[in-house]
């Protein structure tokens, strides 16, 4: 799909279904992310979310349906298709024995992209909120969530137009997690398609434009959020996701 421009979506998936031998996992799954997007994909355990994940990486080859990341297959060309995005597991993988400005320095090298202490890397450290005096220090010391802030600053240092988040908020406290929501909007806010696989309702309800409720291998059920200060139906949503409301 593509959008008024006939510009392909960063993230389009229509139709996909995938097997796990008899176990049939995704049945069926339409999901489109636009640029400067945040979708929060919310699922119990077995619903999907990790094999929909795996799809857009071109880790799996569906059984049928179309998988497209920018426009491109990540199962024909998985190098071209990662190529356009950056990708966060729940556990950040990183050099401990470097420091954040030198992993991004590696990972900018290792993606043959252009690099400069003074254009790129600090720009994009200083954009996370990353404290300067932490810039030059190990990563093996660091927090998640500054594990976090590395990560995302390499994104945004390579300029990529999609965004994969794997449970970004679990083991984070909540200020953590206000923080974390924060500093996705910066990628958001520079147009990045972000799809963030959570089970973390309130994190989703906080941050989210549209949130995505997979069960049966599909989106079951699918709420936007509204303008301004208008935001989700927090005992809705909760009804929803988990059958029962929040308490008062």
């Amino acid at each position: 799909m593509t959008n008024d421009a006939g510009v392909p979506l960063p993230i389009d998936v229509r139709e996909v279904r995938h097997s796990y031998g008899e176990r049939e996992v995704l049945c069926g799954l339409d999901l489109s992310v636009a640029p400067g997007e945040i979708y929060a994909l919310l699922g119990g355990n077995g619903a999907g979310k990790s094999t929909t994940l795996s799809a857009l990486l071109g880790f799996i080859v569906p059984s049928s349906g179309s998988v497209r990341v920018g426009g491109i297959d990540p199962a024909a060309d998985p190098a071209r298709a990662r190529a356009q995005l950056a990708y966060v597991p729940e556990s950040v993988a990183l050099y401990d024995q470097l420091s954040a400005r030198e992993n991004l320095d590696y990972f900018l090298a290792l993606a043959r992209a252009h690099r400069s202490p003074d254009t790129i890397i600090a720009p994009a450290l200083e954009a996370v909120g990353l404290p300067q005096h932490a810039w030059n220090q190990r990563v093996g010391g660091f927090s998640k969530g500054m594990r976090q802030k590395v990560a995302i600053a390499l994104a945004l240092a390579r300029h990529v137009p999609v965004l994969l988040l794997d449970e970004p908020t679990s083991g984070l406290d909540p200020r953590a997690t206000l923080e974390f929501n924060r500093l996705i909007e910066t990628a958001r806010d520079r147009q990045v398609a972000i799809l963030m696989v959570t089970h973390d309702l309130l994190s989703a309800v906080d941050v989210a434009d549209r949130i995505g409720f997979l069960a049966n291998g599909r989106i079951e059920e699918e709420l936007a959020a509204g303008t301004g200060s208008v935001r989700f139906d927090l005992n809705a949503l909760h009804a929803r996701y988990t059958g029962t409301r929040v308490a008062a």
